[in-house]
């Protein structure tokens, strides 16, 4: 896959700026705050929507207007994109036929198995959790066998278990020698995809190439975190004491938001912490804002 020099706009609204870059089979994380222009350029990539300039090259061809590279990806969007009163079989055996799959009962139940989803369901869509229509996304755009597979914030709304499911799904199908981009605004979740990655912000390129050295990078500016443990205040203050963390501020009686300008050793030090003063760690979770700060210092002024 071939991305180059490539910029779409909406009116004077800039979604992405002359981006440029070239994908190998495998797993490839797509990195960047909500509205960096993620979901656009997935778009553009599987021919749903022209770029102002530049071009695309997917399986060999433009997505736009060759067929035949088109029908060698699978998308996954952001939004449903479900009919809430199909059954789940009958959702995935209707893109099996659009797409021209010669056993498309064979292809559905392949697809589901993939995705971990009992074909036998009888309730609609409509009625499914947000974790179960994703997967049930995910096998639609599986069931053609695909050799490039673009997914769009494909974690919301799973559990814990199902996102460990999908992600190993992912490294399966890459092992296969299939194209997967993931898109995520997630830092700690892309570090599960794999180690490529690319960062967009403000809808250009603003880093790209092995995910260590990005983090790497990312680790030298200042993130804040939510700590939920049973005592925010002893933790808060030993981290201070170590000076693993420049702030924090507690949040009640059971959560603290810290700072620290050195995030693998802040996340090294903090379940020894707890576990040496007997807390009960909880949560741990980075918190967006301070991800977009990263993602606007790569990017710059």
């Amino acid at each position: 896959m071939i991305v180059d020099n490539v910029s779409k706009s909406f009116g004077s609204l800039v979604a992405v700026s002359d981006v440029s870059f070239s994908i190998e089979p495998g797993v490839t994380a797509l990195l960047g705050p909500n509205g960096a222009g993620k979901s656009t350029l997935l778009r553009v990539m599987c021919g749903l929507t022209p770029p102002s300039s530049g071009s695309v090259t997917v399986a060999g061809g433009n997505p736009r207007t060759d067929a035949a590279a088109r029908a060698r990806i699978g998308l996954v969007p952001q939004q449903d994109g479900v009919f809430e009163r199909d059954r789940l079989h009958d959702f995935v055996h209707l893109a099996a036929v659009l797409s021209g799959v010669t056993d498309p009962d064979a292809a559905v139940a392949g697809a589901l198995d993939a995705v971990e989803l009992d074909p036998a369901l009888e309730r609609p869509l409509g009625a499914f959790s947000k974790g179960m229509r994703q997967r049930a996304k995910v096998a639609a755009a599986l069931v053609h066998d695909p050799a490039v597979i673009l997914l769009d914030e494909p974690l919301n709304g799973l559990d814990p278990k199902q996102r460990r499911q999908m992600i190993t799904l992912f490294h399966r199908l890459g092992e296969e020698g299939r194209t997967v981009v993931v898109s995520s605004h997630v830092l700690e979740e892309v570090e599960r995809f794999g180690t490529r990655v690319l960062v967009i912000a403000k809808g250009r390129l603003a880093a790209q190439g092995d995910f260590r050295a990005i983090r790497a990078l990312m680790n030298d500016q200042p993130l804040t975190y939510r700590i939920g443990c049973s005592d925010p205040r002893a933790a808060a203050a030993t981290l201070l004491t170590e000076g693993v963390i420049v702030s924090c501020e507690i949040k009640g009686a059971d959560s603290v938001e810290i700072t620290t300008t050195d995030a693998a050793a802040f996340r090294r030090r903090l379940p020894a912490i707890c576990s040496a003063a007997s807390i009960r760690l909880e949560e741990l979770s980075p918190l967006d804002a301070d991800l977009e700060s990263v993602f606007r210092y790569l990017v710059g002024p």
